[in-house]
């Protein structure tokens, strides 16, 4: 869902450029006592929290009820963690370098630039972390139908308005490896786990072998996920496997099970019904689909929740 995960990332990383130049007079705000000022489903918004939301849209140039928005944010992680999606610190940390990158910041300077707006470096973080585990919820409720399935009539109609012609898409056979990392054990041995995820993948040649460089390892999955169509490919990994040769394999990523890559057979292109059905509805989603699927979802949670205000 490429479009849905644009939409997201657009709406969640909106954080002006410009604020680099007027960080440098913006006046530190002054300390102040926190309390608690809404609880949502038990889970307590603090006026700091709240501070740091005001002062975030004010650092985008936005208009906006930061209460409001705390109070989405915190319904939409409890549902995240419901679903079981979880993105971890390293994944946060890399998404924030990368805003830093693409703003032509060094850390120090986008930490600056948060800390001077009263924004602060972990809300902002914690902002990222909702929006990348968000984007996966709403992925996921899109694939069930939520977001506007197309039908195969649908898909035939649109085929007979491009001229009869059916759309193609690569159709990639694909392998994981996973160097699994038991939950209790990831701050002694992640680092390790990566080093030896790392070296494998760069041994990687092709599927065939994996197993056999995989037989001396210690607690080493390798799954055949089989023939996976583009638009059906993991939003997580699909610019990584597009982007890789076949023969070939992705960067290390960590996931919730440990260290990951995944391993590209090989590709084809393929032009048939399931096909022409499935880049549809890929196309389908827009911008404005992926806004108004959000706002459904979250206003369902809002209406089955405990909003308490002190």
């Amino acid at each position: 869902m490429p479009m849905m995960r644009k939409y997201l990332f657009s709406a969640g990383f909106a954080l002006l450029v410009a604020a680099t130049s007027v960080s440098m007079t913006v006046i530190t705000p002054p300390a102040f006592a926190s309390e608690i000022k809404y609880v949502v489903n038990d889970i307590p918004i603090t006026s700091g929290d709240i501070a740091h939301r005001a002062a975030f849209l004010k650092l985008q140039r936005k208009k906006g009820d930061a209460a409001q928005e705390m109070i989405d944010q915190t319904l939409r992680m409890a549902e995240v963690k419901r679903l079981g999606i979880r993105i971890t610190d390293a994944q946060v940390d890399a998404a924030y370098q990368r805003f830093a990158a693409n703003n032509k910041m060094q850390l120090s300077q986008l930490d600056g630039v948060m800390e001077k707006s009263g924004v602060g470096k972990d809300h902002f973080k914690e902002f990222i972390r909702s929006q990348m585990a968000w984007s996966q919820a709403l992925s996921a409720r899109y694939r069930s139908g939520e977001g506007g399935s197309v039908t195969e009539q649908d898909a035939v109609r649109r085929m007979l308005d491009k001229g009869g012609a059916k759309p193609s898409a690569t159709e990639y056979m694909l392998q994981q490896v996973i160097f699994v990392v038991p939950a209790a054990e990831r701050s002694a041995t992640l680092a390790k786990r990566k080093r030896e995820a790392d070296a494998m993948r760069a041994r990687f040649n092709g599927c065939n072998t994996t197993r056999e460089f995989a037989k001396g390892l210690i607690d080493v999955t390798v799954r055949d996920l089989g023939r996976v169509l583009a638009p059906q490919l993991p939003p997580d990994w699909a610019e990584q496997i597009k982007a890789t040769k076949v023969g070939g394999a992705t960067v290390t990523r960590e996931t919730e099970r440990g260290i990951e890559f995944i391993g590209i057979c090989s590709s084809r292109e393929v032009s048939d019904d399931k096909t022409a059905q499935m880049v549809f509805q890929s196309e389908g989603s827009n911008d404005k689909a992926a806004e108004d699927l959000s706002k459904k979802y979250v206003d369902e949670l809002k209406a089955k929740a405990r909003i308490v205000k002190r």
